[in-house]
């Protein structure tokens, strides 16, 4: 644990072409912030302190400063929260992408018609972002939340938005021509998932349509093949509402009818 003797130590510094963005307090500040994970409702200084290998005065003067700015909440037994502010922007990179109104009626449909959690994944980097998503009403379904992040090397969406982003990569040949990805049990061993591209008005990539599900539920080829074909026909309307070309979906939504998920 780091003595709260010092103000510094190697491990605070910045060092040029770690990755950081070169400005110390800024790093140290976002690293506070990531060290919240998803099911993390408070961290205490210790804690907060262990994860970001920063000693204890350097984290509460930080915090001080994020509690300030609303990123960060100070609760009544003396742990942190996160505060206010990440939601409103949160909301705001929400609407940036202006696709809200067209996708969020699309993925309460699929929902509700083949009760299981509908999303819409972005990338960010090396990583797959939940932008918006549904879930159905049944007890036992994939539980995300929006805002959660995945490696995107895993899951049906990851492999779709690799698909479409990085154009050159001859791995995904296969799905760029098919229009759909699939994966069984790739980032949970009890979840399978199912994926499609949505398409801007310049023909830019959205994001990765996405339905997912316990595996038992996906177990059978007509199961998938009637999800994909569903998935098909949403990103088409959904790309034709944001002002894209649907007639690119045609020939995959009639083979993958007719010939089923092989």
């Amino acid at each position: 644990m780091p003595s709260e003797m010092q103000e510094a130590s190697p491990s605070e510094a910045v060092a040029p072409n770690d990755g950081s963005s070169g400005v110390a307090v800024l790093d140290r500040a976002f690293a506070i912030l990531n060290a919240f994970g998803p099911t993390d409702d408070r961290l205490s200084l210790a804690e907060l302190s262990r994860r970001t290998d920063l000693y204890k005065s350097t984290v509460l003067r930080l915090l001080g400063a994020l509690e300030h700015g609303g990123f960060i909440r100070r609760l009544s037994d003396g742990q942190y929260a996160i505060g206010p502010q990440p939601l409103r922007l949160a909301a705001l990179y929400q609407r940036s992408f202006q696709v809200g109104p067209v996708i969020e009626p699309i993925l309460q449909q699929l929902s509700r018609d083949l009760g299981e959690t509908a999303s819409l994944y972005v990338r960010q980097g090396d990583r797959r972002l939940v932008l918006f998503r549904v879930e159905p009403a049944r007890a036992v379904r994939v539980s995300i939340r929006v805002g959660e992040e995945f490696p995107i090397d895993k899951g049906a969406s990851g492999k779709v938005l690799l698909a479409f982003t990085d154009t050159l990569d001859s791995r995904w040949d296969e799905v760029r021509e098919r229009l759909w990805a699939v994966s069984h049990g790739e980032r949970d061993p009890e979840t399978a998932s199912v994926s499609v591209p949505v398409f801007g008005a310049s023909g830019e990539l959205v994001g990765a349509l996405a339905l997912s599900g316990p595996k038992a539920r996906f177990d059978m080829a007509s199961t998938i093949t009637g999800a994909l074909v569903a998935l098909l026909e949403c990103a088409k309307r959904a790309t034709v509402a944001l002002g894209g070309m649907g007639g690119r979906y045609d020939a995959t939504i009639e083979k993958t009818s007719r010939e089923g998920f092989l």
